[in-house]
C-alpha cells in the first residue's frame, strides 16, 4: 500500500515538474555579432551606381535633345521649360527626367505622356507637369497643375508671362467666388486683393472687392472701390444694354446704388 502511495506521489511530481528541450544554442560562448556594417556598405554602392545610371541617362538624353534643335528650343531646354514644339527626347530634357518618369499612351500620329506616379508629378521651371500631348512627333499642348486646378498651353499666347499671370489671376478668383458661396469672406478678400494686383484693370473685380468690403461693414473702403469701378468704366459714356451687358448693367447700377447710400453715412 505504502508503495503504492509513492509511486503516484512520484508521478505527480513527474507531471507538474518543467520539461526541457534540447535545443542548439543561437550563439556560442565567444562568438561575435555580425555587423551592419557590410550591409550598409553594399546598399550604398547600389545606390550609387544606381544614380550613376540615372545620371548617364540623362546626359544621354540632353544630348539628343539638344542635336540639331532650334535656338529657341534649344533655349527652353537649357532653362528647363516647355515649349510647344518640342519633341519627346526634348520634353524629357526640359523636365529633367528619364522615360521612367512618365506613361505614354500612343496612336497613328499622336501620343500622350501623363506622370508615372500622381503624387510625384514631373516639372520644369514654370511648375508641375499633368500631361504632354504630342501630335507628329512635336508638342502641341501640355497642362500644369497646381493648387488651383488645371492651366493648358497650346498656343504661343498662352506660354506668355501675360498669359501666366492672367491664368493665377483667374484660379484666384474662381477659388474667391467659392469661398464667398462658403461664407468665408475674410479668406475670398484675400484672394481678390491677391488677383487684383495681377489684373489690376479687371473692372468686375474691382466690383467684386467693394461688394465685400460692403458686406463687412467697411464701408470706407467699399466706398472707395465702388467709386473706381464707376470710373473705370466711365459711365456716364457708358449704357450697358441687352442680354450680354446684363450683369454689367445691374453691377453698375448696384454700385450706384450703394455710392449713394454710403456717401450718406
Amino acid at each position: 500500500m505504502i508503495n503504492r502511495r509513492m509511486v503516484l506521489g512520484l508521478m505527480v511530481l513527474a507531471a507538474c515538474s518543467p520539461k526541457r528541450i534540447q535545443q542548439q544554442p543561437i550563439m556560442q560562448m565567444g562568438d561575435v555579432v555580425a555587423g551592419s556594417d557590410s550591409r550598409v556598405a553594399v546598399a550604398a554602392a547600389e545606390s550609387d551606381a544606381e544614380r550613376r545610371a540615372l545620371a548617364m541617362r540623362r546626359d544621354s538624353i540632353a544630348n539628343a535633345a539638344l542635336a540639331g534643335c532650334t535656338p529657341s528650343i534649344c533655349d527652353a531646354v537649357g532653362r528647363g521649360e516647355l515649349a510647344l514644339g518640342m519633341n519627346e527626347s526634348q520634353v524629357l530634357a526640359a523636365t529633367r527626367t528619364t522615360d521612367g518618369a512618365w506613361t505614354a499612351r500612343r496612336s497613328t500620329g499622336s501620343a500622350v505622356l501623363v506622370p508615372q506616379s500622381p503624387d510625384e508629378l514631373p516639372r520644369d521651371m514654370i511648375g508641375n507637369v499633368a500631361m504632354v500631348q504630342l501630335r507628329n512627333g512635336q508638342v502641341a499642348s501640355y497642362t500644369y497643375r497646381d493648387a488651383r486646378g488645371l492651366r493648358v498651353v497650346d498656343s504661343p499666347a498662352d506660354a506668355t508671362a501675360d498669359a501666366r499671370t492672367a491664368a493665377m489671376a483667374d484660379a484666384l478668383i474662381r477659388e474667391a467666388d467659392e469661398m464667398v458661396a462658403n461664407g468665408d469672406m475674410v479668406g475670398a478678400l484675400d484672394r481678390y486683393d491677391r488677383a487684383s494686383t495681377l489684373k489690376p484693370r479687371d473692372v468686375m473685380l474691382e466690383y467684386r472687392i467693394a461688394s465685400i468690403l460692403d458686406r463687412s461693414l467697411r464701408p470706407v473702403e467699399a466706398l472707395m472701390r465702388y467709386q473706381r469701378f464707376l470710373h473705370q468704366m466711365e459711365l456716364e459714356k457708358i449704357e450697358a444694354h441687352g442680354d450680354a451687358y446684363a450683369k454689367l448693367a445691374d453691377a453698375i447700377a448696384r454700385a450706384r446704388e450703394r455710392v449713394i447710400i454710403l456717401e450718406k453715412r
